[in-house]
């Protein structure tokens, strides 16, 4: 039984079927075993509580401490930001945005954005910031674009030079 803050109600906890079993085996039992019952009971519940503890130090340990804010996407040579003129350009490689059925999709605009973002910086998807949708669909629809050479022609649009250099010779 336990008391709320305010003390007037009182909370009846239920027993588990184990803990019937255990309490009706106490009951025909003597002192000196009831005793030694409840030594054994304290004494494990004393070292589940220590390993539990353990366990999440040990966790805390092996994963790295993550940052609530995402690092800056580092500027890599080669791919190019997504402009506008880059966007007119790679929309009419995607497939239709609104699926006939079901629900409506992520943005490909954001999709795509996303992608470029873990190729810029080299980070897993599971680290892809919160803005280009869940990191799950950006990935699903990165390796549907692989298999269907979307990505390549992409990557084509966003790698091709600036300004082309024409040869007097």
């Amino acid at each position: 039984m336990r008391r709320k803050k305010s003390g007037e109600a009182l909370e009846w906890i239920e027993l588990s079927v184990p803990e019937v079993r255990r309490l009706l085996h106490a009951v025909g039992e003597s002192e000196e075993q009831q005793a030694r019952r409840l030594h054994w009971s304290h004494f494990r519940r004393q070292r589940q509580a220590r390993a539990q503890r353990l366990q999440v130090l040990r966790r805390a340990r092996q994963a790295p401490a993550v940052s609530g804010d995402p690092p800056a996407p580092l500027r890599l040579l080669g791919v190019a930001a997504l402009t506008d003129e880059h966007w007119e350009q790679l929309r009419p490689l995607l497939p239709p945005q609104k699926p006939q059925t079901g629900r409506p999709a992520v943005d490909h605009r954001l999709v795509v954005e996303g992608m470029l973002w873990v190729v810029r910086t080299g980070s897993s998807w599971r680290e892809l910031p919160k803005r280009f949708g869940p990191w799950s669909t950006v990935f699903s629809r990165y390796q549907r674009w692989c298999k269907e050479g979307i990505w390549t022609r992409i990557l084509q649009i966003l790698l091709l030079p600036e300004a082309t250099f024409a040869s007097s010779a």
